[in-house]
């Protein structure tokens, strides 16, 4: 080889390598930006988690059953009471799961899908709007297929409103409201010889708020109006903003009592410990 081919020889090499440090350098520059986008996905795909755990802090089950095959007319009330209760429950920061003329079979899974979602910092509420029965001392909610003839048929069919609480207290929610409108005359009476009216007391857990329709042992009459008397007037005091859950539940007992003279005394039962708020900026 001559001094003429070996300098040509050496330029080529050198070349070569100018041209793989240059390649070198772009692909390091390539991976270092995909890092930096795998890094900014996983940011927002952080964000999206937390603001999702933000969002199910306040959970509301909302159960609305109308048409009971054994009435003789439809409790037309308990259908625009879920309704409405559940749009004023989201403007509140609930996300609200809410079933029409449930069956039992549709009971039992609305309150899995609660039970599957309750976190230790979970504010969770029920409310049942529809025909309840007492047997012993338990309060039972309906579903529109119940079919009752018994005692024994209303602990087989019915959905124990106890039960749900207590799920709710395994579960280690923060707090437990529970609204039940339920203390109807409905289609069951006189059936079975224990036959008790209206609904047996609801014990409230540990740090729970429980407001119903009547008295233990009252029936309540619906009205005429487009919602019950009390739905009525509990989303009067939502839509204020009143603040405290216990200071709604507890105005909404009283001006039904004063309203009707008496007659019709809600029921407000508490062991909160927490101050839970209504509105968003509330706790």
């Amino acid at each position: 080889m001559n001094v003429r081919q070996l300098d040509i020889s050496r330029r080529t090499i050198a070349v070569a390598a100018a041209l793989i440090g240059t390649v070198s350098l772009v692909i390091g520059a390539h991976a270092a930006l995909n890092m930096r986008a795998l890094d900014a996905a996983k940011a927002v795909t952080t964000d999206q988690i937390t603001g999702s755990i933000g969002q199910t802090s306040r959970l509301a089950l909302v159960i609305g059953n109308g048409h009971y095959p054994d009435a003789s007319a439809p409790l037309t009330q308990s259908i625009n009471d879920a309704r409405a209760l559940s749009s004023s429950l989201r403007k509140s920061g609930f996300d609200v799961d809410m079933v029409e003329d449930a069956t039992k079979d549709d009971m039992v899974r609305a309150v899995n899908r609660l039970k599957s979602r309750i976190k230790r910092d979970t504010v969770v509420m029920l409310f049942f709007g529809g025909f309840g029965v007492q047997a012993g001392r338990e309060s039972y909610m309906l579903p529109v297929d119940a079919v009752i003839w018994k005692e024994s048929d209303v602990r087989r069919h019915g959905v124990s409103i106890e039960g749900v609480l207590e799920m709710m207290k395994e579960q280690g929610a923060k707090a437990k409201l529970v609204v039940v409108d339920a203390s109807r005359r409905n289609p069951y009476e006189r059936r079975f010889r224990s036959y008790s009216h209206g609904l047996a007391p609801i014990n409230a857990p540990d740090n729970a708020l429980i407001l119903s329709s009547a008295s233990p042992g009252k029936v309540a009459d619906d009205g005429k109006g487009e919602h019950s008397v009390l739905v009525g007037e509990l989303l009067g005091n939502l839509n204020a903003q009143s603040g405290s859950a216990e200071a709604v539940f507890n105005k909404t007992r009283v001006a039904i009592s004063r309203a009707s003279e008496g007659g019709q005394v809600p029921t407000v039962s508490s062991s909160l410990l927490e101050d839970v708020q209504f509105d968003q900026a509330g706790g």
